[in-house]
C-alpha cells in the first residue's frame, strides 16, 4: 500500500462499507453488505474494489459447501485505521519544546542531529579524489534543494562563501523554536560537507538575514 493510499480520505459511503465489514464477526459477500446498508449491490461492489486496492479490505473465495462456484467474500484487514488525520506538526512541537527546555544543550543536540542527517542525505562523490570547494558546494545546494530550502549559492573571488536559503520547509516551527530549528539546519550543512570530505565548512547561519531569506556562511578549511 502506498503512503498516498494509506492517507486517502474515505467518502461517507465507503466508510460505511468498511465499518460494516469491521462490525461483522465473519467475512461478508456483496449482497450481504448491500442489504445491511440498503443500497444497490453494484454500488457496494464498486466501493469494495476500491477498498481492496487500497489494502483496507481482503477479498477471498469462500470454500463451497456443495457444487457451484465459490462465493467471493470480503473482510476488513486487521490493524489500525490508516484513514484518519495526522498531527505530525504537533509531534514536532512536542519534541522541539522538550529540546528548548534544555537551554543551550538543546541547541547543541539539534546541531548534532542535523550533522547526522546531513551525512546521511548528501550524495557522495566517487572515492577517487576529494572534491573541490565548488563541487562540494554544488552537492550541498543539491541536498538543500531536495529538502525544500530553495538555496542560491554565492561566491567571492570565484570561491563559494555563502548560501541563501530562500524557503524554510519548517517555517512555522522555526518562528516558534528558532533556537532549535536553525541550529538543526546548520548541522545539516556541516554534516553534509564533512561527509564529502570537502575543503569547505559551514561556519554560521543567520536566521532571516533578509526578510525573504536566511544566510549560511561558508569558509575554506585549513586543509584546503
Amino acid at each position: 500500500m502506498s503512503p498516498t493510499e494509506e492517507r486517502e480520505p474515505l467518502s461517507p459511503r465507503r466508510r460505511a462499507v468498511l465499518d460494516t465489514l469491521r462490525g461483522s464477526p465473519a467475512p461478508l459477500g456483496v449482497t450481504e453488505v448491500a442489504d445491511r446498508l440498503g443500497v444497490h449491490p453494484n454500488t457496494v461492489r464498486f466501493h469494495l474494489d476500491a477498498l481492496v486496492s487500497q489494502g483496507r479490505v481482503e477479498r477471498t473465495a469462500e470454500r463451497p459447501s456443495g457444487p457451484g462456484r465459490p462465493r467471493t467474500v470480503y473482510a476488513a484487514r486487521r490493524g489500525m485505521d490508516r484513514g484518519g488525520a495526522r498531527r505530525y506538526q504537533l509531534l514536532a512541537r512536542m519534541l522541539l519544546g522538550r529540546l528548548a527546555a534544555e537551554g543551550p544543550g538543546g541547541g547543541a543536540a539539534a546541531v548534532e542531529a542535523g550533522r547526522d542527517w546531513g551525512r546521511y542525505l548528501v550524495e557522495q562523490f566517487p572515492p577517487s579524489r576529494p572534491p573541490t570547494a565548488g563541487e562540494a558546494a554544488g552537492r550541498l545546494t543539491a541536498m538543500l534543494d531536495d529538502l525544500g530550502f530553495a538555496p542560491r549559492l554565492g561566491e567571492e573571488d570565484g570561491r563559494p562563501d555563502r548560501v541563501w536559503l530562500r524557503h524554510c520547509p519548517f517555517l512555522e516551527l522555526a518562528e516558534e523554536h528558532g533556537e532549535i530549528v536553525c541550529p538543526l539546519h546548520l548541522g545539516l550543512m556541516q554534516g553534509a560537507l564533512a561527509e564529502l570530505d570537502a575543503p569547505l565548512a559551514a561556519t554560521r547561519l543567520e536566521p532571516f538575514a533578509e526578510p525573504d531569506a536566511c544566510l549560511a556562511h561558508l569558509a575554506l578549511t585549513e586543509a584546503s
